[in-house]
């Protein structure tokens, strides 16, 4: 059974390592951190989703946190918390047919509380749902498709 929790912890880490020390070795990363986890070979090509999606996706997801931060610089929020909300934005866009809002909202802000400040969870869950409202408003969720491509929800 797919821990959805602990490929989620895995694009995190991967994602983070990959902020701080440049996209060069995405793929050893990924593979480090999945192994560090023992992850299974579901958890580790839904962690590799999760962060091939992110990093296509990047400016458009910082685009959307910048929206919904009211007074502050995307540099000024955490690269945890910021990279927490890249995946939960980016799970929200494009894997809303397997992970419902709720879920992956509670996810995000589990992972902020572990990972994350004091105040993570709560500011993590914040923008969140705001966003998550903006996507409702104007349907910019993706649909996933079988081959792990996404197409936009009209």
């Amino acid at each position: 059974m797919l821990n959805r929790r602990i490929a989620r912890v895995v694009a995190l880490q991967a994602l983070y390592a990959c902020e701080i020390a440049g996209e060069d070795a995405i793929e050893t990363t990924l593979d480090y951190v999945a192994r560090m986890h023992e992850c299974d070979e579901d958890q580790v090509k839904y962690a590799h989703y999760l962060l091939k999606i992110a990093l296509q996706e990047i400016e458009s997801l910082d685009e959307d946190i910048r929206n919904h931060t009211a007074n502050w610089a995307l540099d000024r929020i955490s690269a945890i918390d910021r990279n927490i909300l890249r995946l939960a934005l980016c799970e929200l866009r494009c894997c809303s047919q397997d992970a419902p809002f709720k879920v992956v909202i509670d996810e995000a802000v589990e992972i902020a509380k572990e990972y994350g400040s004091p105040d993570s969870g709560k500011f993590v869950n914040g923008i969140i749902d705001s966003v998550y409202k903006a996507y409702t408003k104007s349907d910019i969720r993706k649909e996933s498709t079988a081959d792990g491509t996404n197409a936009q929800k009209v």
